[in-house]
């Protein structure tokens, strides 16, 4: 599978090792060239500096012929930009969205987005946790 992963911090760069691990085409971009330094030395996907809301970047980046694009900028708005671009624009099939409001989430999942909030598993797990220290009180 050909992947596109906007974003190398620590989950973007996490992804990346894992799916070149598993014998996938990734090639991750980022806007600062340092944040490659995340990658392990022996990562084997493509390293490209721009950014995934950026046309040239993205044909550069091989969109044409991805299978997935999976935004994880640290903004919201970028991500949903380029998550859009992604599939309108380059038709993408498989698209994946990082979105740290859960309302928002929420909304863009309505509109045909996966998406997936951080916020809102780590409000779950904290409500969880809650749940267990007080027996559920």
């Amino acid at each position: 599978m050909r992947v596109v992963i906007m974003g190398c911090g620590r989950v973007g760069a996490g992804l990346a090792q894992q799916l070149v691990n598993e014998g996938h085409e990734v090639t991750i971009l980022d806007t600062n060239a340092f944040a490659f330094q995340r990658l392990l030395p022996e990562f084997s996907g493509r390293r490209l500096v721009g950014s995934g809301t950026d046309d040239r970047t993205l044909i550069e980046a091989g969109i044409e012929q991805t299978d997935c694009f999976i935004a994880l900028a640290s903004g919201d708005n970028r991500n949903i930009l380029a998550s859009e671009k992604a599939k309108e624009v380059y038709g993408v099939r498989n698209v994946v969205t990082r979105v740290r409001d859960p309302l928002r989430s929420d909304l863009f999942a309505r509109l045909g987005l996966k998406t997936f909030s951080p916020t809102k598993f780590g409000i779950d797990l904290a409500h969880e946790a809650v749940l267990d220290a007080t027996g559920g009180q």
